[in-house]
């Protein structure tokens, strides 16, 4: 008999429920863009994704479309300096990127980001598209506190997606948001093209305009 050695892979674990919320979801947001054509242009998405100094790719933030599986070693340096960076993507605008000062992303520092940083920069666009913003965010449990969620239903009543809102967005599905398809990809090319040094280099880098 022969024996073969297998790696463990990390991945995430999808619960039973999942897969109906999904396509519950999507059917929803087929039907909005049916009945107004414009609904899909309205939709604020947000994300956030980390930057390492060592150049080591957050796997969480990272989708790669190819014709073949791609191979790609990255050396992990245990340790490494990190940014947290926010990003909101509308149509045709981006918000930020805004960058995280703490390591660790509480309800608190995420409420401070959208009441100093995001809700003013949405306010600064024409009134019509303010008025008919509809924000969206992951179900990240920063996200998902009683204070941010109050917040939320106050700024955009009955228009934010996430989770506990008024349009559920499905938990465990990252590959559902814009973002990971191509914003954070095209930044971190242009992060990692050279070597990065430290922190302030990384963040340098990282404040990139993208262009739509």
């Amino acid at each position: 008999m022969r024996l073969h050695a297998y790696k463990i892979q990390l991945k995430q674990e999808i619960k039973p429920d999942d897969r109906p919320k999904r396509v519950e979801f999507a059917t929803f947001m087929l039907s909005a863009i049916d009945e107004d054509e414009t609904f899909l242009r309205r939709i604020c998405f947000s994300d956030k994704a980390t930057f390492y100094v060592n150049g080591c790719v957050n796997r969480h933030n990272c989708r790669i479309l190819g014709t073949q599986q791609p191979i790609e070693i990255h050396e992990y340096v245990r340790g490494s300096p990190e940014v947290n960076v926010w990003c909101g993507l509308l149509y045709d605008r981006v918000i930020g990127p805004f960058f995280f000062s703490e390591r660790t992303i509480t309800g608190v520092v995420y409420l401070y980001l959208l009441e100093q940083y995001v809700f003013p920069q949405i306010e600064t666009f024409e009134q019509e598209t303010v008025s008919r913003v509809i924000f969206m965010q992951d179900g990240a449990p920063p996200y998902f506190t009683c204070f941010v969620t109050d917040v939320l239903n106050e700024r955009f009543p009955d228009a934010w997606i996430g989770r506990g809102g008024p349009i559920p967005w499905p938990l465990r599905s990252p590959d559902l948001s814009p973002l990971d398809f191509f914003p954070w990809g095209y930044i971190k090319n242009i992060v990692y093209a050279e070597k990065v040094r430290n922190i302030q280099h990384l963040q340098k880098g990282s404040h990139q305009p993208l262009k739509l």
